[in-house]
């Protein structure tokens, strides 16, 4: 399990925009984030856990923030309906799809996804599966 997944943002404004709306059919919700002295940035999680949290942030290093080529950050439903809600999210806040809401047995029999790029090139995907209780919020 991880703790935390930090994602480069170049606008940020624009990013914490998308990530409000496509995380918020997740259960995930924007955290206030206190200043470590870092780069500005955003914080999702689930209310009441501390862990796992999901940032956007500007490069520590001042360079700007590239896409990762082969990089996902895939995130748990609680149902089917969250699958379709977020991906929904993703295409009418400017990002893209790369594949729609559906089944997908030849990764499992149960396993419900879809994929998107946010409007940074991030690619990302909503998951709803058996064995993911407990990971997704409700």
């Amino acid at each position: 399990m991880f703790t935390h997944i930090i994602l480069g943002a170049r606008d940020l404004p624009r990013l914490t925009v998308f990530y409000d709306a496509v995380l918020a059919p997740l259960g995930l919700v924007r955290l206030d984030l206190a200043d470590d002295g870092g780069p500005p940035g955003s914080m999702w999680g689930m209310p009441g856990r501390r862990w796992p949290q999901f940032f956007v942030q500007l490069p520590f290093n001042g360079l700007p923030a590239t896409w990762g080529n082969g990089t996902q950050v895939s995130f748990a439903a609680a149902s089917p309906a969250a699958v379709d809600a977020a991906w929904r999210a993703l295409v009418a806040n400017g990002g893209t799809d790369e594949g729609a809401p559906g089944l997908r047995p030849h990764y499992d029999p149960d396993y419900y996804g879809a994929y998107g790029r946010d409007p940074e090139g991030n690619k990302l995907c909503f998951v709803h599966a058996g064995g993911l209780e407990g990971l997704a919020a409700e």
